[in-house]
């Protein structure tokens, strides 16, 4: 029971980082600093840490995992594992620039369309039929984002264009997580991570050369910006998350890591100062009843087996 309260703990901690990162990149616009400075910086000093960590990892750790990297077919993998790394580097450009644009606490529900998007692509890409419920699901989602963004509340006026990179960054996350579940699962999690962020850099400096990290001073406020979202965006949610998971299940993991949504509201509100409405709760809350239903029973087939 211990080790399951100290899973979940971390799974819940894992979202809770994820949730902050919007109110950090508006705070690091509002000092002057560009999507570009602000994507590099971070998708670089991750990729550092996590290189880093994982070479700590294998100096120090006594079980040797054993992978033909030499032959084609191994290079090949690691390759497609830097490949599937340009989902989430693209993920957090069009995020930032949808944060850039629009409230964070709108942005991040429109982030969180990935779950009926992930369902659409399931559907068309791998054939798997939804089901009636999973359609009353995609609804409740739909007309929860629709109160969360403020559509009904007539003073308030979106920038579309700020919306359509929302729905890219739900997209692109949505193929991040398809893609993440096939490839690399035969390689350690820290390696999987570093190279996945590798590719994410690489894609990052291509649509924004990193031209900056030359011309700032090393007591420049955008490392410190950088270091934030890299340890709490790139590094610690996914370590929190492989060793929480595995101690709650997916189920339960999927309840909790619902916490991303709330937080990042809260934080919008309390430290950005963003006017939220009575609605835009309502529909936070709908969206958060929607995603923990589908779990509840197979939450209780877990509870079971413990």
């Amino acid at each position: 029971m211990k080790e399951r309260f100290i899973g979940g703990l971390l799974v819940l901690l894992g979202a809770c980082s994820f949730g902050v990162l919007s109110s950090i990149v508006k705070t690091a616009y509002k000092a002057g600093y560009s999507l570009g400075e602000v994507t590099g910086v971070q998708s670089f000093f991750g990729m550092i840490i996590l290189w880093g960590l994982y070479l700590v990892y294998k100096f120090f750790c006594k079980k040797k995992v054993i992978v033909n990297t030499r032959s084609f077919n191994g290079n090949y993998q690691l390759w497609r594992v830097c490949l599937a790394g340009f989902c989430p580097g693209l993920v957090g450009i069009f995020y930032y620039q949808c944060v850039q644009l629009i409230p964070a606490s709108i942005a991040i529900v429109l982030l969180m369309q990935y779950l009926w998007i992930s369902v659409i692509i399931d559907c068309f890409v791998f054939r798997n039929r939804p089901t009636l419920f999973q359609i009353l699901v995609v609804f409740i989602i739909i007309i929860g984002s629709c109160l969360a963004a403020g559509i009904f509340n007539q003073h308030i006026s979106l920038n579309l264009k700020g919306c359509f990179f929302g729905i890219l960054a739900a997209i692109t996350y949505s193929l991040f997580i398809t893609m993440s579940s096939r490839v690399g699962n035969h390689l350690p999690k820290l390696k999987k991570s570093a190279l996945m962020i590798t590719g994410a850099c690489f894609i990052t400096f291509i649509i924004f050369p990193p031209t900056f990290l030359f011309e700032l001073t090393l007591d420049d406020k955008l490392y410190q910006w950088g270091l934030m979202l890299a340890l709490l965006g790139t590094v610690l949610p996914p370590l929190l998350f492989s060793i929480g998971i595995p101690k709650v299940g997916i189920s339960f993991s999927a309840i909790l890591s619902a916490a991303e949504l709330p937080v990042a509201v809260i934080a919008s509100y309390f430290y950005l100062k963003e006017l939220i409405h009575y609605n835009q709760w309502i529909g936070v809350a709908l969206i958060l009843v929607a995603i923990i239903i589908p779990n509840l029973k197979h939450l209780r087939g877990d509870l079971k087996t413990k």
